[in-house]
């Protein structure tokens, strides 16, 4: 009787640190996603004041700040 409460309990501790897996995971993505928002944002910002000086991308690699 022991044995097959301990390996229920082992399955039971697997599931529970699927979940602990499964939570750090999406907290992972949402941080992400926020900070790629934010970086975003930046490089637009960025990209916005350089063309209100004038200064543009003419390389064949770039264009403008829309693209």
């Amino acid at each position: 009787m022991t044995t097959d409460r301990s390996n229920t309990e082992l399955g039971a501790s697997a599931v529970e640190y699927s979940f602990i897996v499964v939570a750090i995971a999406a907290v992972i993505v949402a941080v992400v996603f926020v900070i790629g928002g934010y970086v975003q944002g930046q490089f637009q910002t960025t990209c916005s004041a350089l063309d209100a000086e004038g200064i543009t991308n003419s390389g064949t690699t770039g264009g403008d700040c829309n693209s």
